[in-house]
């Protein structure tokens, strides 16, 4: 399970790297935030604190920049 949530925390990571240049915001909808939530869930199954703040840290992020960018009201 350990190896899933960080599997998941950084192909998330990955795709907010991508989410956040402009024009490319709505990515955050379909590539990062429901592998995070993926990677948070498997990471509190595991007691895994390291997959699950990796997670965590990357759906506060997209979900900042769907906020910023009109994504999210």
């Amino acid at each position: 399970m350990r190896v899933l949530s960080l599997i998941f925390g950084i192909l998330a990571a990955l795709g907010l790297l991508l989410g956040l240049l402009p024009f490319f915001g709505w990515l955050n909808w379909i590539f990062v935030l429901p592998p995070a939530v993926l990677g948070l869930v498997f990471g509190a199954l595991a007691r895994d604190r390291g997959a699950m703040t990796l997670s965590v840290v990357v759906a506060v992020l997209a979900a900042l920049r769907l906020m910023l960018g009109g994504g999210v009201l």
